[in-house]
């Protein structure tokens, strides 16, 4: 039996992802309630505040794009800018302010009889911390199922790790007004090296070396098909490791988990559709303007975490949002995804 689909040519596991995705997060959570002995064993592997287990398979996860990479493609990126600037203006000048607006109006005015005030000042400070934290290393994931430029999103992620260097901090202390923000730079550091640089460099080592010994073609259509199901692989396995470290919070507070969820999801949805939408007014090829969609609704989790748990401790209302954007990311990341793949045909010039 192939695990192929021969109608659309994805493979077994995308076609069905949405399940292999909701029983991976359900057997996470069912594993950190009720076999909470191993989520603590994995949570005593980390580096920087990263989990080398979760880093290990987001690496697995991306490699295999990198290694889709040619790096004479790369530069001429520099031929088409527009999509770099989408990415910037939706992240930077966009993203935060409405993550804190939505958030707001939800916390403070909407769910105003369910959340007390000073928990909706924590829930506010957990999105806000999201919203300045543009992702990294899950783009590839969604790039990947979008067939979006591997080239081009090499750059779009690479610039934003430089700008989340220079603005995530002012950023933070500007929305929530917090005068001594404490950045661990070891962990976006240790991030940005272990999810772009060691994984780009080692795909791209990989291809030279297999088109050098093998030529262009077995490559292409022998070699990379091999990796097919490894990123989906890494991806399940990744939201088991991630649900696991969370499953007791999440079921101890369902109906926060849910107030909380709302407006990200909101969030979520309106960047994408923001960068999108642009991306088909400046008429961007669809493997740019998918990426560019993708990169500002996703956010940097683990960076997020780190900073909420070091500002606020592990236990606070504060981590307890940062973890919802967790929760919520992965399904609605995989709506737009669907989405995404069903209106390539708008960007047909």
């Amino acid at each position: 039996m192939t695990t192929e689909n021969t109608n659309t040519g994805i493979s077994f596991f995308e076609k069905y992802l949405t399940l292999w995705v909701a029983l991976c997060m359900i057997a996470g959570i069912l594993i950190g309630k009720f076999l909470p002995g191993i989520p603590k064993f994995l949570g005593k592997m980390e580096y920087a505040n990263v989990s080398i287990p979760v880093a290990i398979l987001i690496w697995i996860m991306i490699y295999p794009m990198m290694m889709k990479v040619d790096f004479n493609s790369v530069k001429n990126v520099r031929k088409n800018p527009k999509g770099l600037w989408v990415t910037w203006v939706t992240n930077w000048l966009i993203k935060p302010f409405t993550m804190y607006g939505i958030a707001w109006l939800f916390f403070y005015v909407i769910f105003k009889n369910f959340i007390p005030e000073d928990l909706a000042k924590d829930y506010l400070s957990g999105a806000v911390l999201l919203g300045a934290a543009p992702c990294t290393a899950m783009v590839f994931v969604w790039s990947h199922l979008t067939k979006g430029n591997p080239a081009y999103t090499v750059v779009q992620v690479a610039s934003n790790d430089l700008i989340i260097l220079i603005a995530f901090v002012p950023i933070v202390k500007f929305l929530l007004g917090v005068s001594d923000v404490f950045v661990p730079w070891d962990t976006l550091i240790f991030s940005v090296v272990l999810f772009v640089v060691v994984p780009l460099t080692a795909g791209a080592l990989t291809r030279s070396q297999m088109v050098k010994s093998k030529g262009q073609d077995y490559f292409e259509n022998t070699f990379l098909p091999k990796f097919g199901n490894t990123t989906i692989a890494g991806l399940l396995l990744t939201l088991i490791i991630i649900f696991s470290f969370q499953g007791a919070t999440i079921i101890a507070n369902p109906l926060h988990i849910g107030l909380i969820a709302l407006p990200l999801i909101l969030q979520t949805v309106l960047i994408f559709f923001i960068a999108y939408i642009t991306a088909r007014a400046l008429k961007l090829p669809h493997d740019v303007a998918a990426p560019a969609g993708m990169i500002g609704a996703s956010n940097f989790f683990e960076l997020a975490v780190a900073v909420a748990i070091a500002l606020f401790g592990t236990q606070s209302p504060v981590a307890l949002a940062t973890i919802v954007g967790v929760l919520v990311e992965v399904p609605v990341m995989l709506a737009l995804v669907g989405f995404a793949n069903r209106t390539t045909e708008w960007f047909k010039n």
